[in-house]
C-alpha cells in the first residue's frame, strides 16, 4: 500500500466536468465496501446499493451466516465478504486489502457502518472503564478512520474518484448518557475526519459524507416494549427509523448525485435533534 502526498499536487481532469456533475442515480458497475453488513442497518445498505445496480463486499465480525445467507440473497451483486474483527488494532488495512482483492482489484468506495454500543460507567474501577473506553474507541472510531485513510490512498489525486459514507450517530452531535460517552465521542471523532476529508481532497477525488441516525429498529435499538414507549416519545415524528431509510440515502449519496453535498452530516432522527 502506497500513501499519498498532503499536499495532493495531481488533480484529475474530471474534476468540474459536466460528465461529473449529471451523474445519473445508478451505481451500475460500481463496487463498495460496506462493513458491518451481516444483518441490521449494513444489510439494509448492502440491498440498497443492489437496488441502484452496484455490487458490494460484506464485511462480518462473528455472525459468518448471517453474511452468507445475505450474500447469498445477494447473488452476483455480492463479491464476497470480510470477516475481520475490528476490536483488533491494524486489522482494518488487512480487511480493506482483501475487499479489494475479492472486488478484483478495484473499489469505489467505503461505507464505514460497524459499531459496538458498550457500556463504560464513570463510577466503577478506574482500569474497567478505561478498558471500556479503548474498546469502543479501538472499534468505533480508530478501525473506521483506519478504513478511511485506505479509500484515500486509493482514490485521492488519482484517475479512480471514489467516496465515503460514514454513519455515525445523533449521539455525535448531542452526546448520549454518560455510561456511553465513549460511543458519543468516537461517533463525533467520526463525523469530524469526514468533515476533515472532505474539505481536503473532495476536489481531488474523493467525496465523504456522514449519516448520523437516531434510533434505528435494530438489534442495537430499544427491545422492550417499555424503552420503545420511550424511545418514541422523544421523537416528534413518532416512530423509530427503519433500516431501509438509512441504506437509501447511503446509496443516492454514493451516486454521487449531490455532490456538493460532500462534507455533510445528514441527520436521520425524526426531528429528536435539531442543529
Amino acid at each position: 500500500m502506497g500513501s499519498f502526498c498532503a499536499l495532493c499536487p495531481r488533480v484529475p481532469q474530471w474534476r468540474g466536468s459536466p460528465q461529473r456533475r449529471e451523474r445519473p442515480m445508478t451505481l451500475d458497475g460500481q463496487i463498495f465496501f460496506v462493513t458491518g453488513s451481516s444483518r441490521g442497518t449494513g444489510a439494509a445498505i448492502a440491498r440498497e446499493i443492489r437496488a441502484l445496480g452496484g455490487r458490494v463486499v460484506l464485511h462480518c465480525s462473528a455472525s459468518r451466516e448471517a453474511a452468507e445467507a445475505l450474500a447469498s440473497e445477494l447473488g452476483p451483486h455480492c463479491a464476497g465478504i470480510v470477516q475481520a474483527d475490528f476490536a483488533v488494532p491494524g486489522a482494518a488495512p488487512d480487511a480493506w486489502a482483501e475487499a479489494k482483492r475479492l472486488a478484483g482489484g478495484r473499489l469505489d468506495g467505503l461505507v464505514v457502518n460497524h459499531g459496538i454500543f458498550d457500556a463504560s460507567p464513570a463510577f466503577e474501577d478506574y482500569g474497567a472503564w478505561r478498558e471500556a473506553w479503548g474498546r469502543v474507541m479501538e472499534v468505533d472510531l480508530h478501525s473506521a478512520v483506519d478504513l478511511m485513510r485506505e479509500a484515500a490512498n486509493d482514490h485521492v489525486g488519482t484517475d479512480t474518484p471514489g467516496a465515503i459514507v460514514a454513519i455515525a450517530s445523533r449521539a455525535a452531535q448531542r452526546g448520549d448518557d454518560p455510561e456511553h460517552a465513549a460511543y458519543a465521542a468516537a461517533k463525533a471523532g467520526l463525523v469530524a475526519t469526514v468533515k476533515t476529508f472532505a474539505r481536503a481532497w473532495s476536489g481531488q477525488g474523493l467525496l465523504a459524507y456522514a449519516i448520523a441516525p437516531g434510533w434505528i429498529d435494530t438489534e442495537m435499538g430499544p427491545q422492550d416494549e417499555a424503552a420503545r414507549a420511550r424511545a418514541e416519545a422523544e421523537i416528534p415524528l413518532g416512530e423509530i427509523a427503519e433500516p431501509r431509510e438509512i441504506g437509501r440515502l447511503t446509496a443516492f449519496l454514493l451516486t454521487g448525485a449531490c455532490r456538493s453535498a460532500t462534507g455533510a452530516t445528514f441527520d436521520v432522527n425524526g426531528a429528536s435533534y435539531v442543529r
